[in-house]
C-alpha cells in the first residue's frame, strides 16, 4: 500500500481508538491502544506527514466532547478551543519528538522522551488553567484500581505517563532501523512495569469503615435562598431524606451550593440540620454560598450532631470574579471537607493526604455528561493520597470510594426526585509517597522530556551518513 494509504489507515485507526478510549465515557483498555497506530506511522512518514496525522487523529478522537466544551458552563469557549486544539497539537508534538529520536537510532528513549513530553506538559497546564485539569488518559483509567495504585507513588503523572509509554514502547521496537538492544530494553521494560503493577497491592486501609450516605437532587437547584418560602421548602425536603436513610448512617453529604445564606438566615438552615442531625446521630454536610463581612465563599458547611458548625470555603473557584476564595483545611470529627473543582488541583488534596485524613467530603455540582468524569477525578485525588471520598453531585455522579480507588458505590442523578447512595467507606491511611513528596514525576518527565529534545537536536555523523536526516 501507498505511504498516503497507511497514513490514512493509521490516523482513522487512532482515531476511533481515541474515540472509544478517552473521553467522557471512556473504554479503558482502548486508551493504551489509541496512541499506537500514529506511532507506528510516524518513522515511515516524512515528518509533516507524521504531526499532521497525530493531530488530526487526536482532534478527530476528541469530537465526543466537542458538544460538551462548545456548551460548557464552567469552561469559555476560547478555553474550550485551547483544550481541544492544544491536546491535538500535544500528541503532535510527543509523535514528531519519538519520530525524530526512532530515526536517530534512539528506540528506548523515544519510548521514554514522547510520553514524558506528553505528562510534564499536562503539568505546566494544570498549573496554569484556572479550572485545573481533568479528563485525561490518567481518568481512563480511574475504574482500574490495579493501574490506577500507582498514583499513591507518582501522583496521577505516572498514569498519564504510563499509557503513552506502553504503546511508545511497541512502536519504538517494530521501527525500522532501531538498535537490537533498544528494542529490547524498552519491552522489557513495558513488562517490568505491567507486571509490577499486577503483584503490587496497596496497604490496607488504616481505619474502621463509616458509613456514608449521599443525597441529590434529581432536579438541579444552584444556591436556593433559604430565606423564602421556597428555601425552606427545599431545606424540608432534605430532611425528610435524612430522616429515610438507613441506620448506621454517620455523615450525609448534599451537593454543591444548595443553598445561599447571609448571616441573617444562616441560622435557619443550621438548625434546620441540627436538629435532624441529633436525631439521627450524624453530620450534615452541605454546599452553600454563604454570603459572610468577609465576602462571598462557596461552602461546604458541616453541621454535626452537637457542638459548632464547621466551614470549608472553596479554594478554586475558576473564572468566578464575584466569589471570594478560602486557603484553609477544614475537619469534621476528623473528616475533610472540599468543594467540587477542588479536585482539579494538587491541593487542597496533597494537605489533607499529608496530614492523614483518611475520608473527605466532598459536595459537587457537575454538567450531567462530565458527571463520571469529575467523580473519577476525586478518585484519583483520593488514591494520590491516601484518602476515601464521599463525592455528592447534583447534575452528576454521587459517588463513594475507598483510598485503594475501589468504587463502593455510585449513580447518576436525574430520573427521580432524589438519588441516594449509601455505603460503608473505610478510613484511608492518608501519608502517601505522593502525599509527602509531590510532583517528583512530573519533575522527572521534564528531565527526560529535555534530554530526548537535546538528544534529537544534536547532529549525528553516524545518522547523517546513512542519509535519513
Amino acid at each position: 500500500m501507498h505511504k498516503l494509504g497507511w497514513a490514512v489507515v493509521a490516523t482513522t485507526a487512532s482515531a476511533v481508538l481515541f474515540f472509544f478510549g478517552t473521553g467522557l465515557d471512556p473504554v479503558p483498555e482502548l486508551a493504551w491502544l489509541a496512541p499506537l497506530p500514529v506511532l507506528l506511522l510516524a518513522p515511515r512518514v516524512p515528518g509533516a506527514a507524521a504531526l499532521g496525522c497525530a493531530f488530526a487523529a487526536y482532534l478527530a478522537g476528541s469530537c465526543g466532547s466537542w458538544s460538551y466544551f462548545w456548551h460548557s458552563q464552567a469552561v469559555p469557549r476560547p478555553a474550550a478551543i485551547a483544550i481541544l486544539g492544544g491536546s491535538a497539537l500535544l500528541f503532535a508534538l510527543a509523535t514528531g519528538l519519538f519520530r525524530l529520536l526512532v530515526r536517530r537510532h534512539h528506540g528506548f528513549l523515544a519510548a521514554l522522551a514522547a510520553p514524558a513530553l506528553w505528562t510534564v506538559a499536562l503539568y505546566v497546564v494544570s498549573l496554569l488553567n484556572p479550572t485545573g485539569l481533568m479528563g485525561t488518559l490518567m481518568t481512563t483509567q480511574a475504574d482500574r484500581p490495579s493501574v490506577l495504585r500507582l498514583a499513591a507513588v507518582t501522583g496521577g503523572w505516572g498514569v498519564e505517563f504510563l499509557v503513552l509509554f506502553v504503546a511508545a514502547a511497541v512502536a519504538a521496537a517494530l521501527a525500522p532501523g532501531v538498535r537490537a538492544r533498544s528494542r529490547l530494553t524498552g519491552l522489557v521494560a513495558v513488562a517490568a512495569v505491567l507486571g509490577g503493577l499486577v503483584f503490587w497491592s496497596l496497604p490496607a486501609p488504616a481505619g474502621p469503615s463509616t458509613r456514608i450516605a449521599l443525597v441529590a437532587p434529581g432536579q438541579s437547584r444552584w444556591a436556593v435562598d433559604v430565606a423564602t418560602p421556597d428555601g425552606q421548602a427545599l431545606v424540608q425536603s432534605y430532611v425528610d431524606q435524612i430522616r429515610r436513610l438507613p441506620d448506621g448512617v454517620r455523615a450525609v453529604v448534599l451537593p454543591e451550593a444548595a443553598f445561599a445564606v447571609d448571616p441573617a438566615s444562616r441560622p435557619k438552615l443550621v438548625d434546620a440540620f441540627a436538629d435532624v442531625a441529633r436525631v439521627r446521630d450524624l453530620d450534615v454536610v452541605t454546599g452553600v454560598l454563604d454570603t459572610t463581612a468577609e465576602g462571598r465563599f462557596n461552602a461546604a458547611l458541616a453541621v454535626p450532631p452537637s457542638g459548632a458548625p464547621v466551614e470549608y470555603r472553596k479554594w478554586h473557584n475558576g473564572d468566578s470574579k464575584n466569589i471570594a476564595s478560602g486557603t484553609e483545611l477544614a475537619r469534621v470529627a476528623g473528616i475533610g471537607l472540599m468543594v467540587c473543582m477542588d479536585v482539579n488541583f494538587a491541593n487542597p488534596s496533597g494537605d489533607y493526604g499529608d496530614a492523614g485524613t483518611g475520608l473527605v467530603l466532598i459536595p459537587a455540582s457537575d454538567e450531567d455528561v462530565d458527571g463520571w468524569e469529575h467523580s473519577r477525578t476525586a478518585l484519583i485525588r483520593g488514591v494520590e493520597n491516601g484518602f476515601s471520598v464521599a463525592w455528592s453531585a447534583a447534575r452528576g455522579t454521587p459517588m463513594l470510594a475507598d483510598a485503594q480507588g475501589h468504587v463502593l458505590a455510585d449513580a447518576h442523578t436525574g430520573g427521580r426526585p432524589f438519588t441516594v447512595v449509601v455505603a460503608d467507606v473505610p478510613l484511608g491511611p492518608g501519608h502517601t509517597f505522593y502525599a509527602r513528596f509531590g510532583d517528583w514525576f512530573a519533575w522527572l518527565c521534564g528531565l527526560i522530556a529535555a534530554a530526548g529534545i537535546a538528544a534529537g537536536a544534536r547532529k549525528s555523523s553516524d545518522f547523517e551518513r546513512l542519509g535519513v536526516a
